[in-house]
């Protein structure tokens, strides 16, 4: 049995200012915290090399609507790791601007707030 230690904590934000789709924000918020990170440390530190079985990602996004978010599309932007995705209500809405050009059902702005643990083995 391998314990995990937890390696890199990283937040990050999304939003979709037109649309109030709750999965491109929560696809933004988590690309955005992966390009924030630079995992050197993974194989110049720790020696791995089979960054899909030995790395083990959870990401934890927050919105509106949770029930509405496809976890295999947000797990899809994880690029290494055994993942694990799941979303729970918070994030925020704010007003925008009403345009049905751009997709909108109302004027709100979807934000979303992923939460990033990378973890070794």
């Amino acid at each position: 049995r391998c314990t995990l230690r937890r390696f890199i904590i990283e937040f990050c934000l999304g939003t979709d200012f037109h649309g109030q789709d709750v999965n491109k924000a929560a696809q933004k918020a988590v690309r955005d915290a992966m390009s924030r990170c630079c995992l050197c440390g993974l194989s110049e530190v720790l020696g791995i090399s089979d960054f899909n079985k030995d790395v083990k990602v959870n990401v934890t996004v927050a919105v509106s609507k949770p029930e509405g978010v496809d976890l295999d599309a947000v797990k899809a932007c994880l690029p290494i790791g055994e993942a694990e995705v799941g979303a729970v209500e918070g994030g925020l809405k704010v007003p925008g601007m009403y345009i049905p050009a751009f997709g909108d059902s109302d004027d709100s702005i979807e934000v979303a707030v992923a939460a990033i643990e990378v973890s070794v083995r």
